[in-house]
């Protein structure tokens, strides 16, 4: 919780703090049809906290079993002392389409919790997502609510990047409508170019061996695949910020890489 908490301090102190840039960690983008590395640019291989880049796989697991069934359904309401750091947008109705425009944190909670821990794990596995950990933080039982931020599960850009691939490609043990469903709440508004974007951003902090969060070096994710007439393309960024900035991490890079975009295509 504290996590997001700070970066709410974060913003609204931005404007007493430099004008940070985050720095590349990786570059990826393949053909989803044979696999093949088009661009490869930084260290790919290193596992990190994956933030709500994992909501790409909590939507595949939620549409899959069950619990949201369209882009409208369900509609669930905001608990008091459910997560709130996002501001007014997180404590109104929210709805799939609506969890994943504002990135609504107890959302994604409420998927998990509904589904459990075992099988949130088993289709973790079947996807190869990562270290497919679901434990969360030593001796807390917090996996279902936070193992994906700043926590147990972690992933490669390397493997982000074949999640994304067979994601494209229809490729994942599950139903038509799961993968049909993830695409369509995960498309982005921006088209450069022409170009069909569906992706997630991502914003976390690393800790230290005590637990505490390292705020100057918040992680910056943007993952997910573009199309463009018979072409498909997966793609992955990953940055580190290497001082505190006023905005998240994980929208700075979506917003750089889509300026980006149709160059890294070419």
């Amino acid at each position: 919780m504290w996590i997001y908490k700070s970066l709410v301090v974060i913003g609204l102190l931005g404007s007493l703090l430099p004008r940070a840039q985050a720095a590349p960690v990786c570059t990826l983008v393949s053909n989803v049809k044979t696999g093949v590395i088009l661009q490869q640019v930084g260290t790919c291989s290193q596992r990190v906290t994956l933030a709500s880049t994992f909501k790409l796989a909590i939507s595949l697991m939620g549409f899959d079993s069950g619990f949201l069934q369209d882009k409208h359904t369900p509609v669930l309401e905001y608990k008091a002392g459910e997560p709130d750091w996002g501001g007014a947008n997180w404590r109104q109705p929210t709805d799939p389409a609506r969890w994943i425009k504002y990135s609504v944190v107890w959302y994604s909670g409420r998927i998990t919790h509904a589904l459990g821990a075992l099988r949130v794990e088993k289709y973790a596995r079947s996807f190869e997502f990562g270290n497919a950990d679901l434990s969360g933080d030593p001796g807390k039982s917090n996996g279902l609510d936070r193992a994906w931020i700043s926590s147990s599960l972690k992933i490669s850009p390397l493997e982000q990047l074949r999640f994304q691939e067979k994601l494209a490609r229809g490729d994942l043990p599950v139903s038509a409508k799961a993968l049909a469903m993830t695409s369509h709440i995960f498309l982005v508004d921006a088209r450069p170019e022409g170009w069909e974007i569906h992706g997630k951003t991502g914003t976390a902090f690393p800790r230290n061996a005590d637990g505490v969060s390292d705020e100057a070096h918040g992680y910056g994710w943007f993952v997910g695949w573009a199309k463009k007439g018979d072409r498909v393309l997966a793609f992955v960024q990953l940055e580190q910020d290497d001082e505190p900035h006023s905005v998240a991490a994980g929208v700075r890079v979506r917003d750089k890489f889509l300026s980006e975009f149709p160059q890294l295509a070419q």
